[in-house]
This record gives structure tokens, C-alpha cells and sequence, in this order.
């Protein structure tokens, strides 16, 4: 099939352990035939790590500062603070486990989807040297969770998870016609509809289109959801989701369950490997030699 090959991960805060654990699965066999990728939310955070090539780093930063009382404090929210501070996460987790730039941005081409707050609509950017923490605030910023609002470039932006939470018709629409998609949720989820809608406008009377996007967050999941089942006929979607027994929900913070699904992401990861790409991994064995863990894998 031509066209390209894309990668998308979907966010879902403390649930983006499983996509850690699926690219740390990637990362341990060198595994990337993909020629861009798309995050949202967690997912571009998790992304960084994978095309950084740093296992692990997306695990330390989920377990050991997404869990810390400087990142989730509902205390501090009730006070008027931030529930979750994306902006201390983000420097932290550079000067704890600073990122391979160098292989970063001379990897693959990352895009971040964020939700422009004066349309409501999804925006999409190059995550590039001289934006990227602009970006990465962005399409974390929780809306209600996180009080301030990041604008560059022109734009002021919040969660991209709100507009576009998984961005697989984008990647379609810039050329991918192999579509791998990491989920947050079980492969047969479906999001239901928001119980009190018109809270949003109380919550959010500051932006009026963040408020109706909110509205219609589980209309434009779903429909994401139905293309990917039931994609175009000249695109192909390979989805890798938790199973029905993943214990991490978005505020998770229990190691224990962490570690579970991190756990879970790891064999997923492989199994997809094992399933869809076994003749490219023994290839890769018979070409480029690689450790006993692969030739395990794929034997």
C-alpha cells in the first residue's frame, strides 16, 4: 500500500502508562518504520522519550514526578492553584531526565495537536527546537485543571485531548495511510456524553468555545473511534489498546497500578510486534544482527 506511515498516541493523563510502556516495547528492539508521528496530551509528552530514543524516561517522569504533590494537588486547587501544574512537570522532568535533543529532532517529525481556545477547533504543530515547550505546556494544559493558558505563535491554546483527542483522520488527511494508534482506553470503549453540559459555561465563561468543544468532546471521540474501525479503503489502522483489566485511571497514583500498566503496555507492545511485524523483525535480525531478546521475540 503507498502512502505514509504515522503514529498516533492518544493522552489520558495517569493512562498514558500503558503508551510508555508500548514504546518503551518499540524502543527496545529499535523499532520505528513509521515516518511521523502525531500526540496528544501525554501522548506528545510519551513521544518525546520514544523518538529520543531514552527507554524509560517516560516511566520515570509518569511514576516517579506525575505522582508528586508539586504536580497533583488538589489542595492547592481548592485554594485557587493549579490541580495539576504542567508547567513544573515539563521543567522538571528536563532537568531530572533531560532529553537527547540531538536524536529527538533528527528523528521522525513529531506533531502535537492543541485546542485553539478562541475557535475551539484542533490546531496542529511541528514540535521544532524553539517551540517545544510551548507545544508540550499546550497539549497537556487540562482545562480547568490548569488555570493558565499558553499562547504563542499567535494563538492561545489548551488540552488538545478536548478538540481532538485522537487524531487519526488528521494523520490520514497528511498522507498516512498505515495508521498505528496507541489508546488510553480498551479497544471497545466509547465515550459517553457529558452528564452536566451546561456546567461548561460556567466553569469556562472565559472561552465560550472551549466550553461547547467540551460539550462535544465524546461526539468527536467517537467519531475518531468510528474511523479507525471502519477506515477509508485505501487505509489501513492497527490499533493497540489496554485490555478491559487495566487498573489506571486518569488520576491514578498508586506505583503499584502504575506498574501494572506499564507492565501491560510492554507485552502489548510486543505482541503487536510479534503479530503484524515478525517478517520485518527477522529481516532486521538477518541484516543488522541484534541482541537475543529480539530473535527471542520473533523466532
Amino acid at each position: 500500500m503507498s502512502g505514509k506511515k504515522a503514529l498516533v498516541v492518544e493522552g489520558g493523563a495517569m493512562r498514558g502508562i500503558f503508551a510508555s510502556g508500548v514504546l518503551d516495547a518499540f524502543l527496545d528492539v529499535n523499532f520505528n518504520p513509521f515516518d511521523f508521528a502525531i500526540g496528544v496530551s501525554a501522548g506528545a509528552s510519551n513521544l518525546l522519550g520514544y523518538l529520543a530514543q531514552q527507554q524509560n524516561r517516560s516511566y520515570q517522569v509518569i511514576t516517579g514526578l506525575a505522582t508528586d504533590d508539586a504536580f497533583f494537588n488538589p489542595a492547592r486547587f481548592v485554594r485557587g492553584g493549579n490541580l495539576v501544574d504542567v508547567q513544573w512537570l515539563q521543567q522538571e522532568s528536563l532537568r531530572r531526565f533531560p532529553l537527547d535533543t540531538n536524536t529527538l529532532f533528527n528523528n521522525i517529525p513529531l506533531l502535537a495537536a492543541v485546542t485553539n481556545v478562541n475557535t475551539g477547533d484542533a490546531d496542529y504543530y511541528w514540535v521544532k527546537p524553539d517551540n517545544m515547550s510551548k507545544v508540550i505546556e499546550a497539549t497537556t494544559a487540562l482545562p480547568i485543571a490548569y488555570r493558565p493558558t499558553p499562547c504563542f505563535s499567535g494563538g492561545c491554546y489548551t488540552d488538545g485531548g478536548v478538540a481532538d483527542s485522537i487524531p487519526v483522520v488528521e494523520a490520514y488527511r497528511r498522507g498516512a495511510r498505515e495508521i498505528t494508534v496507541i489508546l488510553s482506553q480498551p479497544g471497545d470503549y466509547e465515550m459517553s456524553p457529558m452528564k452536566m453540559p451546561k456546567l461548561m459555561d460556567q466553569l469556562l465563561k472565559k472561552y465560550p468555545h472551549v466550553a461547547d468543544a467540551m460539550r462535544k468532546r465524546a461526539e468527536r471521540y467517537n467519531a475518531s473511534l468510528a474511523f479507525i474501525k471502519n477506515p477509508p479503503k485505501d487505509c489501513v489502522v492497527n490499533v493497540i489498546a489496554p485490555p478491559d483489566t487495566f487498573p489506571v485511571g486518569r488520576f491514578t497514583m498508586k506505583k503499584s497500578k502504575l506498574n501494572e500498566g506499564y507492565g501491560m503496555g510492554i507485552r502489548a507492545g510486543q505482541a503487536y510486534m510479534f503479530n503484524l511485524y515478525k517478517d520485518v523483525l527477522k529481516q532486521q535480525v538477518l541484516e543488522e544482527g541484534s541482541t537475543r531478546k529480539v530473535r527471542d521475540l520473533v523466532a
